[in-house]
């Protein structure tokens, strides 16, 4: 039987999602304690790989098993009693054979959040000192819409066939002393989203203009971006699937 797993993790302490050799990540983790409460070797897919230090609010992961002595809400208590606080299962499904988290997945979406004071008690925002003009990063950050070459936004040499994604949606909200970016598409490109905050940091403090971020995209080239925004902001919050494979999905 194929597990789809619906979990949410703190990435301060983890060097991203994928397994690396010589640093802690979700994945490794997670097989860890898996295979430990299942007593038998666990290995994990995740809808795709977060960087160093990036938090998901909402992460999708399956796994196959052959047969499972426990409950469903068993499993899920015993599972979550062995892994660290950083990391929380909150729902546990079947689905059927030909699922894949990652590929199956017909979109993603990402927030990322600034605050305007600083805040020793929210270390997952980050604190920008001067104003921000928030129009002009939304005018700049709508010019990222549709299907277009972010390589001005991507991380250098990657294995990727290439650099097309698709963005789907993009907005910038004030909420009191904080800016919410958001941005869904239907796949992101490692260190795309820290780019484009950067970037759009730029904008809004004056030292690129809109028309400047036209040239950036249109470039193809990551040296005309600005500097990445700090992982600690950004959360991959949403991730999608066809309606049809979610209604066919039952809970155990």
């Amino acid at each position: 039987m194929r597990y789809l797993i619906r979990l949410k993790y703190n990435g301060e302490h983890f060097h991203g999602w994928q397994i690396q050799p010589n640093a802690i990540t979700v994945q490794e983790i997670l097989e860890q304690k898996l295979s430990m409460v299942l007593t038998k070797e666990v290995k994990v897919v995740g809808c795709g790989r977060t960087d160093t230090g990036v938090h998901a609010s909402d992460y999708y992961a399956h796994f196959d098993l052959l047969d499972c002595k426990y409950s469903s809400q068993k499993l899920l208590f015993k599972i979550n009693c062995v892994l660290p606080d950083a990391i929380v299962i909150s729902e546990l499904r079947i689905v059927h054979q030909n699922f894949h988290a990652r590929f199956t997945a017909t979109s993603r979406e990402y927030k990322y959040y600034i605050t305007k004071v600083k805040n020793p008690f929210n270390k997952n925002t980050w604190w920008i000192k001067y104003d921000l003009d928030t129009n002009k990063m939304q005018q700049a950050g709508k010019l990222l819409l549709g299907k277009k070459d972010f390589s001005s936004f991507a991380k250098l040499n990657t294995d990727v066939a290439n650099h097309i994604c698709e963005v789907t949606h993009f907005d910038i909200k004030e909420e009191g002393n904080n800016v919410i970016i958001t941005i869904s598409a239907n796949r992101f490109l490692r260190n795309m989203v820290r780019a484009i905050v950067g970037t759009l940091v730029s904008v809004g403090l004056g030292k690129k203009s809109v028309k400047e971020f036209t040239t950036v995209i249109d470039e193809k080239d990551r040296s005309a971006a600005g500097l990445s925004a700090p992982a600690h902001g950004l959360f991959l919050c949403a991730v999608k699937y066809p309606e049809a494979e979610m209604a066919a999905i039952k809970k155990i």
